[in-house]
């Protein structure tokens, strides 16, 4: 004996459509969602929230955040972060923790590990004020030839 099965296509229409209407309605942003671009346009910031980004010899960078009023620096490299503590130092302000010693001069930070100085003379990048563009001089309006009187007929 043979089993006929039927496809009722009207129950399987109506959950298809409720699943596809629970993807883009009610004002839910999924283009928000992915993760390859968007319209928006902008580039995040890539300087870590409260930090001070310092620009190092040999293209290298760092970021500083201060905590506790200056009583500890919290150190963001590309590889690791850390916190130093603050210790007495006999010029400018001294941060340390084992081997790693942070200097911080009038003009410049260094961030050494032991006896390697891993990033020297590093300074907080200025930014160049934009240069205005050139007053262009204004063009004289053309003479324009005089109207060529029309001849009667």
């Amino acid at each position: 004996m043979k089993t006929r099965h039927e496809f009722a296509p009207l129950p399987a229409v109506a959950l298809l459509s409720l699943l596809l209407s629970g993807c883009g309605g009610a004002g839910v942003n999924v283009g928000g969602l992915w993760p390859f671009g968007g319209d928006s346009g902008k580039e995040r910031s890539r300087v870590p929230p409260n930090s001070v980004a310092y620009q190092c010899d040999g293209g290298k960078r760092i970021y500083l955040r201060y905590l506790d009023n200056g009583a500890a620096a919290w150190v963001i490299l590309p590889e690791r972060e850390f916190r130093l503590e603050k210790v007495s130092a006999e010029t400018g302000v001294r941060y340390g923790s084992g081997k790693a010693v942070l200097n911080i001069g009038e003009s410049e930070v260094t961030l050494s590990d032991g006896p390697t100085v891993n990033y020297a003379r590093c300074k907080i990048p200025s930014v160049a004020p934009e240069a205005k563009p050139e007053a262009k001089p204004e063009a004289k309006p053309e003479a324009k030839p005089a109207a060529k009187p029309e001849a009667k007929q």
